[in-house]
């Protein structure tokens, strides 16, 4: 499948890029580098323009091998990288996929996730017949607690020992939103 564009109203979700004219690794990289993505981000690591673009590389053959969707967060206007969203652990028999996220440290707290993670949501209930998509966080964040909330999902457990944060083991939040829940907008 070729990458897919979502407008998401002050936001612009496309493939992530390091072409002639757009380079996402600098952005990545010092992504990356912030204090807490290292903290609960800490499967992957984006620590040098190579780093960035061999993940660049990864989330572009998910695209192509339809096993992972990918999305660079951008705002409309400026076209700067504010953002990222990953479902991975596509199953598209069963309809299901997990959603890895994650915020630029200088747009942190301005709504960009659930504005475009409910975007992302729409579309792959929609135009992708998913039926359940899975969001797990470290039980200290709460900014993805948020996020979650935010978004409609629905708290379905609690995952011990299924992270490592900080060089100790610790529990993770399940959630998960069905096609079927109610859009956010109509929780309110």
């Amino acid at each position: 499948m070729e990458p897919v564009e979502i407008n998401a109203g002050e936001y612009y979700l496309r493939a992530f890029r390091n072409d002639d004219r757009v380079n996402d690794v600098p952005a990545l990289v010092e992504i990356y580098a912030d204090p807490e993505t290292k903290r609960y981000m800490n499967r992957l690591t984006v620590d040098s323009p190579a780093t960035a673009e061999l993940f660049i590389m990864l989330m572009t053959s998910g695209w192509a091998k339809n096993y992972r969707w990918s999305w660079a967060v951008c705002e409309a206007v400026t076209a700067d990288l504010v953002a990222g969203i990953i479902l991975n652990n596509l199953d598209l028999q069963f309809g299901s996929a997990e959603v890895t996220c994650w915020t630029h440290p200088a747009h942190r707290g301005k709504g960009v996730l659930p504005t475009a993670l409910n975007a992302v949501l729409g579309w792959a209930f929609g135009a992708m017949d998913l039926h359940r998509v899975v969001y797990k966080h470290s039980v200290f964040n709460t900014a993805s607690q948020r996020v979650a909330e935010k978004c409609g999902f629905t708290l379905e457990g609690r995952l011990r020992d299924e992270t490592i944060i900080d060089d100790q083991r610790v529990d993770e939040l399940l959630w998960a939103r069905l096609a079927t829940d109610p859009h956010p907008e109509q929780l309110r």
